[in-house]
This record gives structure tokens, sequence and C-alpha cells, in this order.
């Protein structure tokens, strides 16, 4: 790479010497005929340095035009808005990976209003809790090689018509869930017709060291629930750390035993290796639609769950946050499952996303977060890209 750099920075100086070389003569042609005069000598002053400028400005457009960035991911077009309703509504391009592309900026952006919508909870809902700049409402995320249909709640709300969609997963999950219910409710006339009903189900306890175990080799008994879902969406990760497991007392368990010496790491694949199992002996895939959500990108300042500093933009490098250990393993176990299930890849494209989590203003802002996302926001864009792969089938 840094070869062929070098080779095509010195081709364009091969192209632009000649011309420089002109313009030097032309100076010095000018310099010996007017010396004398000093009206003379300040224009050819003034006539160098306006050469040496353009040759700049010449060097560096060339340079930018030949070497672009190599991680454009942020568009600020104050124009995008009016592009939105040329998004056609129809389905995806078949082929186009959606997730690779960049946050640019949209207008006819957020798709609802949190304050509007009684299934956002209380600590998602940033503007209600106190933030002041809106910013972060207006990023719609563009695929590079397509375009993802404009959202049709009426579209959609006919696609689920009948329809069993389940959300398995963590409180990533239920974000998900309450975006899902804010951008349908827009076309929805009697919206006391919508209800929620709560249900727990809790791990089993016990003293001492082991306070909690997770059986790594059997779902749980809900499961029951989800097998005649039309729609089955899952995720997990955020949970899978030692301050959220081995430091709160809770450890694995196989086969009725329980294992202090497992890692994380393999417990997690056990684990993933049970879900396949179940998935591939109780899923009718005729006619269950499943989709996996990667790991959602954090964006604690210094890796420990204490500084969280939200910023005002969407960040212009990913540091790494783009690949994530748990999103592997979730990546290999799907793609070895013996049907089909659609990866809903959103590590990457969260990576970037700086500007969008709950931060301090959730109904605890004592305790910073940046992990879960506002609403609306992140997790909108991964319920456009879900029906627009639903729409699609």
């Amino acid at each position: 790479m840094d070869a062929t750099v070098s080779r095509l920075y010195l081709d364009l100086m091969g192209h632009l010497r000649p011309a420089f070389k002109k313009v030097l003569k032309f100076i010095k042609f000018l310099a010996g005929n007017y010396s004398k005069s000093w009206t003379f000598q300040s224009f050819t002053a003034l006539l160098m340095l306006g050469s040496l400028v353009c040759f700049l400005v010449v060097m560096g457009s060339s340079y930018f035009f030949m070497f672009p960035s190599s991680e454009t991911v942020v568009e600020t077009n104050q124009n995008q808005g009016s592009s939105n309703s040329s998004r056609s509504p129809d389905t995806l391009s078949k082929g186009c990976n959606v997730f690779d592309g960049r946050w640019v900026i949209d207008e006819s952006y957020p798709l609802y209003n949190a304050s509007e919508c009684p299934f956002v909870e209380r600590g998602f809902d940033c503007l209600s809790n106190g933030r002041k700049d809106t910013g972060y409402l207006k990023w719609r995320w563009k695929p590079n090689s397509c375009e993802i249909p404009r959202f049709d709640v009426h579209a959609v709300l006919e696609l689920l018509r009948g329809k069993r969609v389940v959300f398995v997963g963590d409180s990533l999950s239920r974000t998900q869930w309450e975006s899902m219910i804010c951008m349908l409710l827009s076309g929805i006339e009697d919206k006391n017709s919508v209800i929620e009903v709560n249900a727990w189900s809790s791990a089993q306890t016990f003293a001492k060291r082991v306070k909690t175990v997770l059986k790594l080799d059997q779902l749980d008994d809900i499961n029951r629930e989800w097998i005649d879902s039309d729609i089955l969406i899952f995720n997990s990760g955020h949970w899978w750390t030692p301050t959220k497991l081995f430091e709160l007392g809770w450890y694995f368990q196989i086969g009725g035993r329980i294992k202090l010496g497992m890692s994380i790491s393999n417990a997690f694949k056990t684990a993933l290796a049970t879900w396949q199992s179940w998935m591939e002996n109780a899923v009718n895939p005729n006619r269950t639609h499943v989709f996996f959500r990667t790991f959602e990108s954090t964006h604690w300042s210094t890796g420990s769950h204490q500084n969280c500093k939200v910023t005002k933009q969407p960040s212009l490098k990913t540091k790494g946050r783009q690949r994530s250990l748990i999103s592997d393993a979730i990546i290999n176990v799907v793609k070895n499952v013996a049907f089909p299930v659609k990866l809903l890849h959103v590590t990457p494209m969260g990576a970037f996303r700086s500007d969008a989590h709950v931060g301090s203003w959730s109904d605890n802002p004592s305790v910073p977060d940046c992990s879960h996302w506002c609403l609306p926001g992140v997790p909108d864009m991964w319920n456009e890209l879900l029906f627009s792969f639903l729409l699609s089938q």
C-alpha cells in the first residue's frame, strides 16, 4: 500500500513539475524586466505568492482526489432529508450487504416521538430525561451498494397481520421491541388496543459463593412459547462479562454439575450450541423466520462501566468496536444451523454511534449508561432492516 501511494505521488509530481517550471520561468521573466520598479517588485511578489497558493491547492486537491479517506462512514449532507421521499418502499436488492454502509443525516427522522409512545421505558427516553441536543435523532443508515426501503407502516402492519412476533434476549432486545411498537403505533387508529403483559422466569438460586446458576445445556422453560411464532428474533451478549456473572455469584452448570472453572467464552459457546440444537429440533423453518442480532457496540471511555462520555456527533473511527468476540461466536454458530437463520450483524454500524447512548439521561442519572440506546435512535434502524428482510421474503 505504501509503495503504491509513493508511486502515485511521484507520478503526480511528474505531471505537475513541467507546469510548475513554466510558472517559475514566467515569474523570473517579470522580475528581470521590472526589478527596478518598486511597484512591479510588489506585483511580482504578489504573483509569486498567488502562484504558490494555486500550486498548493492543486497538489492538495489532487492528493485528496487520489487518496480519499478509507473510513468515511458519516455523511453530513443537510439535503438528505429531501432524498428520503425518493427512497423506494420496495424490497431490498438481492445480494446487497446492508451492513456495509455509513450514517447519513436525514431530516425526516426520527420516525416517532417517544413522549407519545407509552411503551418506551422512561430510562430510554433521553429527551424527556433532560437531553438538550437532538442531532443524534437525525441519522439514517445507508448501505454502500443499495438503499434500505423507506419505512411504510401500513405495509408492515399488513405483513404482520395475524402473526406472532417474539423477541428473546436481554434488555437490548426489549429496547428493539419497544422501538418496533412505537414505529407501528403511528399506523394504528385505536392505540388503546395495544396492551402489554409481563412475565419473568428466574434462574435457580443457591447459597454462599454460587448464588445463581446458568444451565448451559437447556433453555428456559418459557421456550415452549417461542416454538409457534412466525418471526423469532434472538440476541445475547451483554451479560456475558465477569462483572455481571462471577462478581454477582453467577456460575455455570452442565448436566447437574456446577462448572466453577469454566471460562465465560467457553460457556457462551456452549450455550450457543444448546440454542442451535434446540433450533434444529423444535423450530419449523417452513413457518418461522428466525433472526439473530449480534453484539451491540458499547462506548465506555476507559473500558470500565464508570466512565461514559456521550458525544454530540457519531465517531469517525470505530477504534476496534466494529469487531466483537461475542459477535464472532454468534456468526460461527448461525452459519452452521441446518436451516437458514438471518443474521442481523449490527455490531459494525453501532460502532460509530457514540452519540446515541443513554448516558446520564435515564431514570437514574447517577448510573451512567453507554450500553443502552436512546429511543428514538439506533434500535429503530435495526427494525427498519428487519422489516426490509421480511418484506423481501
